[in-house]
């Protein structure tokens, strides 16, 4: 991985491809049997964890955008599984919390989707699962840290607001 030869040999390709096939998993669960999306899925174990909060903050738990979590907090607000509630004296701010129904289908789901991680992880002993927690965490804030610095630099953004990116072409 440290001299990758082919997309195969690269590390973030080889967490996406893990990610599609066993994500797959809850994503069927979730849509096929439970009637929400894998992004709202997402919000609910969230919220599942930390209700009353604010949907900026929320963006930040889930590792979404403010108008993806939008579009899905909206979504489970017309399927009446989350409730927005007016923060007193800003109106503009609303803390997001389950409804009964929400709860009830966080707790039916999240023991299903840890099964899926329980199945998926069983290969591993429990001293490597417990590494690979560890190398996970420090992967983590090393990405966390590249994300930073890319965004202080002058990295190329996208425009998708016009239906596409900014390209650059090596010449």
């Amino acid at each position: 991985m440290s001299q990758p030869k082919t997309p195969d040999d690269l590390f973030l390709y080889g967490v996406s491809r893990l990610l599609a096939t066993a994500g797959g998993q809850v994503t069927r669960l979730c849509e096929g049997e439970f009637g929400i999306t894998r992004r709202e899925w997402r919000i609910l174990a969230q919220l599942g964890q930390a209700e009353g909060i604010l949907s900026s903050e929320l963006a930040v738990r889930a590792q979404l955008d403010r108008a993806r979590t939008s579009r899905a907090v909206t979504g489970l607000v017309a399927k009446k599984l989350v409730s927005r509630v007016p923060r007193p004296g800003d109106r503009r701010a609303v803390t997001l919390a389950l409804t009964a129904a929400g709860r009830a289908l966080y707790e039916a789901l999240f023991p299903r989707v840890a099964a899926i991680n329980r199945a998926l992880v069983s290969v591993l002993s429990a001293s490597e699962v417990t590494a690979l927690d560890g190398m996970l965490a420090r992967l983590q804030v090393q990405a966390d840290a590249m994300a930073q610095a890319w965004e202080g630099g002058d990295a190329p953004k996208a425009d998708r607001r016009r239906g596409h990116r900014h390209r650059r072409t090596l010449e």
